[in-house]
């Protein structure tokens, strides 16, 4: 896969597990390893940026003493995350003329 498709799609994929409850760092991980090959070295950097453009925020918690950072979708997030299914919209009639098949199915 394109490495600049990858990391749009890794984006969306972390806002969708992050719609439905807040994770930490190495949890979310494993959920985005079941979609998709990732490293934490690439990982951690679109958690960075979400984080910077106000997509998702960050607050800390305490388990087996040690602080671990939580990751949690903001309002612009969830906005981001609806404009992308739109967008699939138009990729999936392109992608369908590209493949030869049918777009609406």
């Amino acid at each position: 896969m394109d490495i600049q498709i990858k990391r749009g799609v890794i984006e969306l994929l972390v806002l969708a597990l992050l719609k439905d409850h807040d994770y930490y760092g190495y949890s979310l991980m494993n959920d985005v390893l079941e979609y998709l090959e990732v490293s934490d070295f690439a990982l951690y950097p679109i958690l960075k940026r979400l984080e910077t453009e106000n997509n998702v925020s960050t607050y800390s918690l305490e388990a087996n003493g040690r602080l671990r950072k939580y990751y949690k979708i903001t309002p612009k997030g969830l906005e981001k995350l609806k404009n992308a299914k739109e967008d699939w919209k138009s990729l999936k009639k392109i992608y369908s003329k590209i493949l030869g098949g049918d777009y609406n199915d």
